[in-house]
């Protein structure tokens, strides 16, 4: 890992700590009478964003359009991403949703091309992302539907994280699977015990090959 190393996810944390505070002030500033009436008129009532199908809601919302104002932040300070990484948008003209490909150059799923697509809910950054994996992968934390267990995603999320600390946790979860936290027990109980079976298991399922009667997908 050459770029967005461990180092690297250390100085986000941190500079994500700095933001914090200036969040809070204008989160302040936002919710004061005055910021409130400027935002939404009496006569006019906005709707609540939907909760079904992530930025759904009219963008006239106050609540999808700082959102947006966010992701496009949040894109903008992704900079030059490292090779091993590429984001693709579907739609350029919309923001909420694109592919995230992974490329390893190390550890067990070294070559491979692994596609994340991700979808920013109308309420981030207040919920994180909704990430799934498109293809079927042996990893301990990535089960067969492409559900991904990450911390930053679940629990351990928080308004002041942003996608670039998404990013770099979907490649350390490439690098260093996490077999105490598994979606895939199966996965997780070979890296624990094996880790030479594992290996090989990965290698094999990469190459599109079978394992305990399930085929996986070849994303080598």
């Amino acid at each position: 890992m050459s770029l967005w190393s461990i180092r690297k996810a250390a100085v986000v944390a941190d500079r994500q700590q700095r933001q914090q505070k200036q969040q809070q002030q204008a989160e302040s500033t936002a919710s004061s009478p005055a910021s409130t009436t400027s935002l939404r008129s009496p006569q006019s009532p906005q709707p609540p964003p939907s909760p079904s199908n992530g930025n759904t809601s009219s963008p006239s919302n106050p609540q999808v359009q700082a959102s947006l104002i966010r992701i496009q932040k949040d894109i903008t300070e992704l900079g030059d991403l490292p090779p091993t990484m590429t984001l693709k948008f579907p739609d350029p003209a919309d923001l909420t949703h694109f592919t995230v490909s992974i490329r390893p150059d190390e550890k067990y799923y070294k070559g491979g091309r692994f596609k994340f697509d991700v979808r920013m809910p109308a309420t981030y950054p207040h919920d994180p992302p909704r990430v799934r994996h498109k293809k079927r992968v042996f990893h301990p934390n990535i089960d067969l539907e492409g559900n991904i267990c990450l911390n930053i995603l679940r629990e351990e999320w928080k308004p002041v994280l942003n996608l670039e600390a998404v990013l770099v946790g979907l490649q350390y979860l490439l690098l260093e699977p996490n077999p105490e936290d598994p979606l895939n027990k199966e996965a997780a109980q070979m890296l624990r015990t094996s880790p030479a079976s594992f290996k090989s298991t990965v290698r094999s399922t990469m190459n599109g090959g079978m394992y305990n009667g399930i085929i996986y997908d070849r994303v080598l």
